[in-house]
């Protein structure tokens, strides 16, 4: 299920009048409905060939429902990450089967990267974080869905 979604902000004329008798109604950015993300390590498919970049989307509460009866997951529960995050991934690479069998074949760290992917996703609503230089202590936003260590 791919599907991008975008809720208009407000027209001309509200925005001219200033919303609903308010002030200042900023326009809202549209929803995003998918994230991409690079992994830390990437998927290693059987033929060899390594996949870094992916796609997740928003989880729907059927997403975090459906596993709940899994028997994996009532036999261990750690397995609910797995199919939680392999209902959401919708690409890795050119690997667009995601089955909890890819999931599982992932490095931890990639996993873990995805299941802190996911958490800010679906209840931050971004993929940025506020950070603070150590040398200077400035604060600014990394994004953490994509790029390599040291590139901004």
């Amino acid at each position: 299920m791919r599907r991008t979604v975008e809720f208009p902000g407000p027209s001309s004329e509200q925005r001219a009048e200033g919303g609903r008798g308010g002030v200042g109604v900023r326009q809202q950015e549209p929803l995003r409905t998918e994230f991409t993300f690079e992994l830390p390590r990437g998927y290693v498919d059987e033929s060899g060939t390594v996949h870094r970049t992916g796609v997740m989307r928003l989880a729907t509460a059927r997403d975090e429902l459906v596993p709940l009866r899994d028997d994996r997951v009532r036999e261990n529960s750690a397995y609910l990450s797995v199919i939680l995050i392999s209902r959401v991934v919708t690409r890795i690479g050119t690997v667009e089967d995601i089955h909890p069998g890819v999931i599982e074949d992932l490095f931890a760290s990639d996993l873990a990267f995805l299941q802190d992917f996911y958490r800010r996703v679906n209840a931050e609503g971004h993929t940025r974080a506020a950070v603070t230089c150590p040398a200077c202590d400035e604060e600014f936003a990394v994004n953490l869905a994509g790029g390599r260590l040291g590139e901004s």
